[in-house]
């Protein structure tokens, strides 16, 4: 019996042929995942120089920015050495018609020593008083102790007083609710206030009666005392009246 043997074409054909397909789609799949991600890194690399221009413009803002408040910071320095200047001829103007006058001081003009501000003449003694002795001392050289109704005034005499107690025209002895010297009300307003100021503290030793009276602290905000302390004081005054300058040893 002769046994034949037939290649089998058609199979070893198909065969070939569905592992060609699978190598192509492999291939094809391949390509595609390459060309994303050769597409994700280009949008990556235009994202990058958009936000380095970005950053170059923020740069060039803030230098610009710099440059404007720099002018601006030039600008006020000026304008206070103009106020300073201002001042200055002011005081020369009162101190050369005190001299013509006799020791009289005109209109618009303070006492000598006195500090003007705004439309008011201050007096920031070096020599300590009680609280009451301090309004008396006010009283009798044609001013009162200061009252402080804007935040300009406010500015001036912390300014002018920081590092230093000083009795101001504050009190709450008469009624138990603060006001000032001439008797006007008070608002209260606690950013002006120590922390946990007025405590109306009994315990100071200092005689009957609690912190009845108001001072500047030596960081510019208020605290209440026992009025029989010894402390300097300011006095306040209007410039536009004429005024004798004080001639009391207090200064």
């Amino acid at each position: 019996m002769t046994t034949e043997y037939h290649d089998d074409v058609e199979d070893d054909n198909s065969s070939f042929w569905n592992k060609d397909s699978k190598t192509s789609s492999w291939l094809w799949s391949v390509d595609r995942r390459v060309s994303n991600q050769t597409e994700s890194l280009s949008a990556a690399q235009q994202l990058s120089k958009d936000a380095a221009k970005d950053v170059q413009r923020l740069k060039f803002a803030v230098e610009s920015n710099k440059d404007q408040l720099t002018s601006v910071d030039e600008a006020l320095k000026q304008l206070s050495a103009l106020d300073d200047i201002s001042r200055t001829v002011a005081s020369l103007k009162c101190t050369i018609e005190r001299i013509i006058n006799n020791g009289s001081v005109s209109a618009g003009c303070c006492p000598l020593n006195w500090h003007t501000f705004g439309s008011s003449c201050y007096m920031f003694s070096k020599t300590s008083l009680s609280w009451d002795a301090a309004r008396d001392w006010c009283n009798g050289h044609e001013s009162h102790l200061v009252i402080l109704n804007t935040d300009e005034e406010w500015d001036f005499v912390r300014q002018q007083g920081m590092g230093t107690y000083y009795w101001v025209g504050l009190t709450d002895e008469r009624t138990g609710e603060w006001e000032w010297v001439n008797r006007t009300p008070y608002v209260m307003n606690r950013r002006r206030w120590r922390p946990g100021q007025p405590d109306s503290w009994t315990e100071h030793g200092l005689g009957p009666g609690d912190e009845d009276c108001a001072h500047l602290h030596s960081d510019g905000r208020l605290n209440d005392l026992h009025c029989s302390t010894k402390m300097r004081f300011i006095c306040q005054s209007h410039s536009q009246r004429s005024l004798t300058p004080p001639t009391s040893s207090v200064s």
